[in-house]
């Protein structure tokens, strides 16, 4: 590849990167997201073993050895309907009676790219910006609260919710021993966070000042990513990959809202996968994947721990790990055109003793329903689109506010999601 073409591929991993950080999104699997490409969304976030572009580096850098010199990027136009619906008297809007809350900002950009490059018949290098998480909900201040003595809000004080904004660079480089592709990557991450309307528990918090309503604050941090690819024959793959836990830098403005002084570390996850061709045009995927989010105190602990909030050891949100279980089909129905769908299931992260606090992150879709097509332009360029459904998911458990358990009221949350992705990439 030219020096001037290049340079244009990382101004352009560049741009992706500023623009992810100005968006922000509630992904699917827990805090996560179903594919970071739409060649992966449309096989509900398959690719373990089945590597098809620069991007799916991102879900094995042992991949990098197979896909060549590409270039990838996309844009997901993204949309999670979520809110809670409350049953009984109690404190959180719209208190003391019953009804329905939604969160609004449902529609989110966020792009995606990707280069790889072949230095010799068996080694390969590559990288990639995307977006792999984050958590949105924003609740008008206007919401009528009688539980607040006249004041408005979820929680009394005005216009509530969180904004989590997590963005990846990943530099990988991958080498070929006969039929199997060994894989690492350094990850370097950065978080943006706010959260907003949460004053009612400066008097349960170790640093009141630094709780809520403080604007942006920013944390980054380095992991790793380790991959294998075997090529047990010539239509058969396993894949196995694994990301370290990354520990991030605290958030200071927020060290009285997540346990540890600010902490939020982001979790490690294993992957295996497997992948056959099963004729010429017919490839069929399976993947699985864990997600230790009891690896992150600010995630894992649960929200009624009774230390100060911000504390050593202090309340969460609570959410358990999660296990997803991929399926995807793609077929290539001609020289041009190839066909994909999937589905995806992973275990709900929030259990019901913990529905209060996760009125801020409220991440129970559990399905997701995906299909797509790509299209070859040309000898080198193919144009990718995906689409994606996940159906209603939700967790009902009873309201826990400052003065305690109140039996005598539910809250459900409650989430479903649409997305569309549009990808392009190049090869040489």
């Amino acid at each position: 590849m030219g020096g001037y073409t290049m340079r244009a591929a990382v101004l352009g991993i560049g741009v992706a990167m500023a623009a992810l950080m100005a968006g922000s999104a509630m992904a699917s699997q827990g805090a996560e997201p179903v594919g970071n490409d739409p060649v992966q969304k449309a096989m509900a976030g398959t690719g373990v073993a089945n590597p098809q572009n620069a991007m799916s580096q991102t879900l094995n850098p042992a991949s990098l050895t197979d896909v060549g010199d590409d270039l990838a990027i996309g844009l997901t136009l993204f949309s999670p309907l979520r809110g809670y619906t409350v049953t009984g008297p109690g404190f959180v809007a719209p208190g003391p009676t019953s009804g329905t809350v939604s969160s609004g900002d449902n529609m989110f950009l966020l792009p995606d790219a990707a280069y790889s490059r072949a230095i010799n018949a068996d080694t390969s290098w590559g990288a990639a910006f995307y977006g792999a998480g984050g958590d949105n909900t924003d609740y008008a201040g206007s919401i009528a609260n009688g539980s607040c003595g006249g004041g408005t809000g979820v929680f009394c004080g005005g216009a509530a919710g969180v904004d989590l904004k997590q963005v990846f660079l990943t530099v990988g480089l991958a080498h070929k021993f006969g039929p199997v592709s060994v894989g690492v990557a350094p990850v370097f991450a950065a978080q943006q966070f706010s959260a907003g309307g949460l004053g009612v528990f400066a008097p349960f918090s170790l640093h009141p000042a630094a709780l809520t309503d403080n604007g942006a604050d920013y944390a980054y941090g380095v992991g790793a990513r380790l991959g294998v690819i075997f090529h047990a024959a010539p239509n058969f793959r396993i894949g196995l990959d694994g990301t370290t836990p990354i520990k991030m830098s605290k958030f200071s403005k927020y060290a009285g809202l997540f346990a540890n002084g600010g902490e939020l570390d982001i979790p490690g996850d294993v992957s295996a996968g497997v992948s056959v061709d099963v004729s010429p045009a017919v490839t069929l995927s399976a993947d699985y994947k864990h997600i230790f989010y009891s690896g992150v105190a600010a995630v894992s602990n649960s929200s009624q721990i009774p230390l100060p909030f911000g504390s050593n050891g202090g309340p969460g949100f609570g959410w358990a790990d999660v296990d997803v279980f991929a399926l995807g089909a793609e077929w290539r129905a001609t020289k041009a055109l190839t066909l994909r769908a999937g589905y995806a299931h992973n275990t709900n992260p929030i259990r019901s003793r913990d529905v209060t606090l996760n009125i801020l992150a409220p991440g129970v879709v559990t399905d997701h329903f995906t299909a797509g097509f790509g299209y070859k332009v040309g000898d080198h360029s193919t144009v990718d689109f995906s689409a994606q459904f996940m159906p209603t998911s939700s967790t009902t458990g009873i309201e826990v506010s400052p003065a305690g358990a109140n039996p005598g009221r539910n809250i459900s949350l409650h989430m479903h999601q649409f997305e569309l992705a549009l990808g392009y990439s190049y090869r040489w």
